[in-house]
């Protein structure tokens, strides 16, 4: 089953996970208090839906229950990213991704329980977005509008696999362009290079070609 993934707040940071989470064909359920924001993601989230995410009935009565993931995006409003952390905290949801206003409101989140705290003026969108999906996939850099390099871990789906074997190129359109193991990089790598378990990979390509080698050799359930 695909994950479903949860976004409360639709402004900059918000709309910009949601959009590409959407993009990467997942599931995402939309929240936020402003109407014309929500009407703005109607067609691109699966659920788009006007609430209050400090109100705990909202949240179940909506099914968060059921969100492998939630990405709290709040504004400007400190208190209510705290307060609807905490609830989320408390449904038992899998994992909670805040946005940050600062150092200290990120200690803060850090103590209550969320997993992945972000600083989005330190941070895009889209590369939270990819990091979001899978923690095999530790950043992502767009090139241009459609081209991107992306460096992630070799997980159990190419341990142990030459990279003749796994024949990237061939299948998705990428370039794996360097290994990270350990201290070395290894540019250009040979065909018959075995992969490890934590090896690090720097790949190159279109951002459809990446998506489709990251779904199929890099995201785990």
């Amino acid at each position: 089953m695909k994950k479903l993934y949860g976004v409360i707040g639709l402004g900059r940071f918000g709309g910009s996970v949601c959009l590409e989470l959407a993009r990467e064909g997942f599931e995402v359920l939309a929240l936020d208090r402003d109407e014309d924001r929500v009407n703005e993601f109607k067609d691109i989230a699966a659920h788009a839906v006007i609430g209050d995410s400090m109100d705990e009935q909202t949240l179940i009565d909506l099914g968060f229950k059921n969100i492998d993931h939630v990405i709290v995006a709040i504004g400007d409003n400190v208190h209510a990213s705290i307060l609807t952390t905490l609830i989320l905290e408390e449904l038992g949801i899998k994992r909670i991704t805040v946005k940050a206003q600062n150092d200290y409101h990120e200690k803060i989140l850090n103590k209550i329980g969320a997993d992945h705290v972000v600083h989005p003026e330190r941070d895009m969108g889209k590369r939270i977005a990819h990091s979001i999906v899978s923690s095999n996939i530790l950043d992502y850099i767009e090139l241009s509008d459609e081209y991107s390099v992306v460096e992630v871990k070799v997980g159990n789906k190419m341990d142990q696999k030459t990279i003749q074997e796994l024949d990237v190129r061939a299948r998705f359109g990428c370039n794996i362009v360097a290994i990270k193991r350990g201290k070395d990089v290894n540019v250009s790598p040979m065909a018959d290079e075995v992969l490890r378990h934590g090896d690090i990979l720097i790949v190159i390509g279109s951002d459809k070609d990446i998506s489709r080698f990251e779904k199929k050799l890099v995201i785990e359930e």
